[in-house]
């Protein structure tokens, strides 16, 4: 299955250590849309929904690489990564 990372985003409009992008709160998997792989399915992979998060535009460039952006290791779903595992 591909997968589309997402960022859910502080909604009270916080900006990050660069103070120009939000702050992620969390990185989430959700399926591909079959019909447009670069869109997500309607929700993630724990169960929320997808159309408020922001799209990562990150993919794992070689096998064995994490399915997050490097560096989010601690803002990760761990719940979506179970999922991930479970596939």
């Amino acid at each position: 299955m591909a997968i589309v990372v997402l960022f859910e985003l502080e909604q009270e409009g916080a900006l990050g250590s660069d103070g120009v992008e939000p702050v992620v709160l969390v990185v989430h998997a959700a399926g591909a849309d079959p019909d447009v792989p670069e869109d997500p399915l309607g929700v993630t992979l724990c169960g929320l929904d997808t159309g408020p998060m922001e799209h990562a535009h990150y993919r794992p460039v070689r096998p064995g690489e994490p399915w997050y952006p490097p560096g989010m290791e601690e803002q990760r779903c761990r719940d979506c990564e179970r999922a991930l595992r479970a596939l």
